[in-house]
């Protein structure tokens, strides 16, 4: 099959036929062997009756329910191993973006060879109490991940059914699904421009809270594709500067109190000189604490039943009869 469209949609029932008869239109064109699989996520309207009405009218149309609402990144995932094209497209329900620009996501992934393309909606249609999130979260993360995407968060994409496969998406990580591809082995990211509507029916929801939460999920993912399988690098490393830092103080309150002791400088009192000993004290025992995480860490490595998986791309077997 040449293209998968996934569809994660949350109370949106006034707009799913709508978004179907945009879709057909542009894939019915262009000849592509398609399928679109909607995935309810616990919606309380008619959000599934609308979906087994497409599904009778149309044996493209596949949908999947959930008994209660998970969330993007679980209804992503569901869709993805659902799959079965060559390409996935992942849009949005709520008819903001253009199936106009399938065939350019299509383009990009099956003749220009990219693993993934994000689209960058350069001229929001949203209210301020999103945009402005939005535009801090991308400048935040760019900083962070090194992935040059002027809209990561944005949820037109386009994939190599590989990527889909392989990448694991679970909490709120489908905002950092390119920092899980780059970190996976599927470097050649590429972005764009989508054209974006103002939001037909419904309201959004979203709201700031989403930009804390993505901060702190951003910390999470980092540090999880950095040092996921080796944790001591990261609390080892701070456990090493704190128990420096720290003991460097200590030695110095503890030479002076002994020069001065057999006369050598002025007398010296440790009493004099609490907050130092306090702080010198403070941080060797908040190194060694890190220094310990980082053993326990390694440990719950060690016994995890991932710990030695890793991605093969292609693999040469000198015993297989069908290679020469």
């Amino acid at each position: 099959m040449d293209l998968s469209i996934v569809v994660p949609a949350y109370n949106e029932d006034e707009s799913l036929r709508e978004l179907l008869q945009e879709v057909s239109e542009v894939t019915e064109r262009e000849g592509y062997d398609w399928e679109i699989i909607f995935i309810d996520d616990g919606s309380t309207d008619k959000t599934w009756e609308v979906i087994e009405e497409l599904h009778a009218q149309s044996p493209r149309v596949r949908g999947i329910r959930f008994q209660r609402n998970y969330g993007k990144a679980a209804a992503l995932h569901t869709g993805f191993q659902a799959t079965r094209g060559r390409v996935v497209i992942t849009m949005d329900a709520d008819l903001q973006d253009r199936p106009q620009h399938i065939p350019e996501f299509y383009k990009m992934i099956v003749e220009d060879g990219y693993d993934l393309v994000s689209g960058w909606k350069q001229k929001r249609k949203d209210p301020i109490t999103k945009t402005i999130p939005t535009k801090l979260y991308n400048g935040v993360n760019r900083m962070v991940s090194g992935i040059k995407l002027h809209d990561q968060n944005c949820g037109f994409k386009s994939y190599r059914a590989e990527v889909v496969k392989t990448v694991e998406v679970y909490g709120d990580m489908h905002r950092y699904i390119p920092v899980i591809a780059k970190a996976a082995g599927f470097g050649k990211i590429g972005e764009l421009k989508v054209e974006h509507i103002a939001r037909k029916y419904g309201k959004t929801k979203y709201g700031w809270n989403r930009f804390v939460n993505g901060l702190l999920d951003l910390l999470t993912i980092t540090f999880l594709t950095r040092y996921g399988k080796r944790p001591m690098h990261f609390f080892g490393f701070w456990a090493l500067i704190l128990i420096l830092a720290g003991g460097g103080v200590l030695g110095y309150l503890y030479v002076r109190k002994f020069l001065g002791e057999v006369g050598v400088i002025e007398n010296y009192y440790i009493s004099d000189r609490i907050p130092a000993l306090f702080f010198g004290s403070t941080t060797v025992l908040l190194g060694t604490l890190l220094l310990f995480t980082g053993l326990l860490a390694e440990l719950i490595g060690r016994s995890s039943a991932t710990r030695n998986e890793y991605l093969v791309s292609i693999e040469l077997d000198r015993d297989d009869p069908n290679q020469k």
